[in-house]
């Protein structure tokens, strides 16, 4: 009798003989700009800690205080256990810095827009989404109770259909909700949320924009918000701490009244249990050092710049990034799999991104550039990109 499991197993190997599965390497010690890798010094280049605050010394004294004084563990969802007043601090903190009226803390950035998002619309209701949105986008709207044909599409960043979007279900929907990433986190482009705000609020539309990936990172580490002059045009923004601020956890910021719906109505919230003293204390310090440290910034946008216009020179292609985010383009799957190989031997860790994260065709290297970065480290990795970029038929 076959095992009932005996599928997964079977899938399984199909991804393997596809070059789609996923064979990380174990990082010893922190992540950082140099990592320990297979016991062997290797220069990161696929941590989203942007800032490399992850091991700053200000946000791993938050944390350890937070131990002495608040203990391990929160106890259990807020709405049972009650607020712990750190967590009443950072929500504080995190409202200051995004010049919002109030924000809500949640246990990931996927558990912001899986558990909020099918609270913002439901049976009589629409949403229009950008064709390249983040995965916790699509399944927060999976989620909702939004008729399919009023689950909408629109190409990627194309302003003209998304108006035509929004003329259609505006008109046939009680509520309608516009839903964006910021910076988009396999290509590295922006949202051009300028237009989009506009245009939602010509139909009465909600915008929800997702900055995971621009929080740290765009208009001096404000986000995609400040860079556009529209901090306040956004209804609802959620975010990440597991990106720049180096630590982990999501946000959803806003109104007041949104805010306190939120707690009330997302199930993640609701049902899952809050995250640990030492978490949410490395978050507040995260913010703090942003707000008093310009440099990192800064420098995070100097190694940006000098490794795009390096690698480019090369004859690689990098897409359309105009972020941190630097997609080195090889097509096919087992291309960027022997690219991550030959650089991994050199000393360099930028794993490969392939289906399903990326279509079929649309294999890559993801650079993210980090703030610790020397000039030494990034030379390094264009020379080993330019031997291991020719060995694998990419240049």
């Amino acid at each position: 009798m076959n095992e009932p499991t005996q599928w997964m197993k079977k899938e399984y190997e199909d991804l393997v003989s596809k070059g789609f599965d996923w064979q990380p390497p174990v990082i010893q010690g922190p992540s950082s700009a140099r990592s320990m890798i297979n016991g062997k010094e290797t220069v990161m280049l696929c941590s989203n800690n942007y800032l490399n605050l992850s091991t700053h010394p200000k946000v791993k004294k938050a944390a350890i205080e937070a131990i002495e004084s608040h203990g391990v563990g929160s106890g259990s969802v807020r709405p049972i256990a009650g607020n712990m007043d750190i967590h009443n601090q950072l929500e504080e903190t995190i409202a200051r810095f995004k010049h919002r009226e109030s924000a809500l803390y949640f246990q990931t950035g996927f558990a912001v827009n899986s558990g909020l998002i099918p609270q913002l619309a439901g049976k009589n209701d629409g949403i229009i989404s950008d064709q390249l949105n983040h995965g916790s986008i699509i399944d927060g709207v999976r989620l909702s109770g939004v008729k399919k044909d009023n689950r909408v599409v629109y190409g990627h960043n194309d302003m003209g259909e998304l108006e035509d979007c929004l003329r259609k279900i505006t008109k046939n929907c009680e509520k309608t909700l516009v839903i964006t990433d910021g910076v988009f986190s396999m290509d590295g482009d922006i949202a051009p949320l300028d237009e989009i705000t506009k245009l939602a609020k010509q139909y009465g539309a909600m915008t929800y924009v997702d900055d995971c990936h621009g929080e740290g990172v765009l208009a001096g580490g404000r986000g995609i918000g400040a860079h556009f002059g529209i901090e306040k045009d956004v209804d609802m923004e959620s975010g990440s701490f597991s990106k720049a601020f180096g630590v982990v956890g999501g946000l959803v910021a806003g109104s007041e009244h949104m805010v306190k719906y939120a707690f009330n109505k997302s199930r993640t919230m609701l049902l899952s249990g809050s995250a640990p003293p030492a978490t949410v204390a490395s978050c507040k310090a995260a913010i703090e050092v942003l707000e008093s440290e310009p440099q990192h910034v800064e420098r995070l946008w100097n190694n940006t710049e000098y490794f795009r216009k390096e690698i480019q020179a090369m004859g690689f292609d990098t897409g359309v990034s105009e972020t941190p985010i630097i997609p080195v383009m090889c097509g096919e799957s087992h291309k960027a799999k022997t690219l991550s190989k030959e650089l991994l031997n050199d000393g360099i860790f930028a794993l490969p991104i392939v289906f399903p994260m990326v279509a079929p065709d649309k294999a890559r290297i993801r650079v993210m550039m980090s703030a610790g970065l020397e000039r030494e480290d990034l030379d390094a990795a264009l020379s080993s990109f330019e031997k291991g970029g020719k060995s694998a038929g990419v240049i």
